[in-house]
């Protein structure tokens, strides 16, 4: 059964123009995007629910949108996302949206334009809220606080919604932004930045031990058990149960920093409910965090992601290999890259399949690589064959860098495999006719294309063996 999650806070919509750049405006020393795609995305606490739905859990969205055409898509991408609308309180206010202007080539941010009506929650508002909140709270077993300022979060309502949790033994994690500390007591976990953490105790925040002192003056005052501040560049820094926890940051390549802090708390949270301890959960959400650096926009971070940049922090290229189970998901879980597929048995490794693979992998984004079965690799050349086991092979072709995954079939063609994955590249070598191509159809009708890759002259499988042979014989 799903873990039940409220999520409390300022909701927004991030709506993205997407375009490309090529001059100068005559009228003014700016640069003219000429619009080429437009989306829009769940931002601020709504954000957070969708990561937490991303995470596996049941999430209930509580916040304030308007009666407008942005709230209408923001209300239709939270029922998308199988977010929980039923304590959505709707105004007349305007919703909050964020609409960045963005180069297609580089996803350079060109402009930022904010429409919000930050109105500040009424106590009579906020205590219809609470009334109706009493009815439904202890189906919970987490709530995550949201706070961007943007005037649902006062600190008559946010109070009442944690002394609520406190009341039905529910923990609150709050992601603060407010200088005013007395709106955030009794939480049980309280995670500012370090701008966040000067300002919320007017301490410095210089070095490491001042961030750790300004964070024990923090959890005293507002008598919660864990402050969690995020340094970016330098990691976390947790504070609780008598000990100091230093996090290395977990992100090797930082893309966009947005959204990094709505899923860092909801992956605290997600990792808290599967019965982490704090700090084991404090490493999940850095790690999580890492990911959604590394992405463009405001995004979701997902458990399969989780796993794969874990298995690959240990050293090893397991992460790889997908299994049946995970290839039913494989298109969903990367509906925005360009996945190149292709196949082979690979048996003995050599120069021309290197080459070969590394053309494949410049052909998109995400480069697959099927590999036949012994038994299959049995049927189509014979009982000699093949040298090296599938498993073995599995590993060699997942130790190549280039390669992003690798997986096996049984069947003589990879047919039902390229049905499954809707590769948008499927590559084969240029010994083929492109009419004689396995999954020509599927990929074309889908838009996509074949590309025929040269071969290395006098490099196969076949003359490798050969070539043995004969030295072995000459011996």
């Amino acid at each position: 059964m799903l873990k039940k999650v409220l999520v409390v806070g300022d909701i927004m919509l991030d709506t993205y123009y997407q375009g490309s750049v090529s001059r100068i405006s005559p009228e003014a020393p700016v640069p003219v995007l000429k619009k080429e795609k437009e989306y829009s995305v769940l931002g601020g606490a709504a954000n957070v629910a969708r990561n937490m739905v991303a995470a596996g859990m049941d999430t209930t969205i509580l916040g304030i949108v308007g009666l407008d055409e942005a709230g209408n898509r923001l209300k239709a991408l939270l029922e998308k996302e199988h977010i929980d609308t039923s304590l959505l309180v709707e105004t007349d206010q305007q919703t909050i949206e964020k609409t960045r202007f963005i180069s297609a080539d580089n996803f350079q941010q060109l402009l930022r334009c904010d429409i919000e009506d930050v109105t500040v929650l009424s106590e009579k508002i906020a205590n219809g809220i609470i009334e109706k909140l009493k009815k439904t709270c202890d189906r919970f077993e987490l709530v995550i606080i949201s706070d961007y300022c943007k005037g649902v979060l006062t600190e008559y309502f946010t109070q009442k919604v944690i002394e609520l949790a406190n009341e039905n033994n529910i923990r609150v994690l709050i992601d603060v932004k407010d200088k005013n500390y007395k709106k955030y007591k009794g939480a049980y976990l309280i995670k500012p930045n370090k701008k966040e953490l000067k300002e919320l105790t007017g301490h410095s925040v210089s070095t490491k031990e001042e961030v750790v002192d300004a964070a024990l003056y923090l959890k005293k005052e507002c008598s919660c058990q864990y402050i969690l501040t995020t340094l970016g560049a330098e990691g976390m820094v947790l504070v609780g149960d008598d000990n100091v926890y230093n996090i290395a940051p977990a992100a090797k390549e930082v893309f966009d920093v947005t959204g990094a802090g709505d899923t860092t708390i909801a992956y605290l949270g997600a990792a808290l409910l599967n019965g982490k301890s704090v700090i084991e959960a404090v490493r999940i959400a850095n790690i999580a965090a890492g990911i959604q650096v590394s992405k463009k926009g405001t995004s979701a971070v997902y458990p399969w992601e989780l796993e794969k940049q874990i298995l690959h922090s240990r050293g090893t290229d397991d992460y790889k290999i997908i299994n049946k189970s995970s290839i039913k998901n494989f298109r969903k879980n990367h509906m925005d890259e360009k996945i190149v597929f292709t196949n082979g048995c690979f048996d003995i490794l050599h120069v021309g399949h290197v080459r070969y693979l590394q053309e494949a992998k410049n052909q998109g984004d995400i480069l697959v690589v099927a590999i036949n079965s012994d038994e299959s690799i049995k049927r189509l050349k014979g009982e000699k064959r093949p040298i090296n086991t599938e498993r073995d092979r599995l590993e060699i072709i997942a130790a190549l860098e280039f390669v992003d995954y690798v997986t096996i079939f049984s069947e003589d063609t990879p047919y039902e495999l390229i049905k499954i994955i809707q590769p948008d590249v499927l590559a084969k070598g240029k010994d083929y006719k492109l009419e004689e191509v396995v999954g020509k159809d599927i990929v074309e009708n889908r838009g996509g294309r074949v590309a025929l890759i040269d071969f290395v002259d006098g490099k196969s499988t076949s003359t490798t063996i050969r070539k043995i042979e004969e030295n072995a014989w000459m011996k």
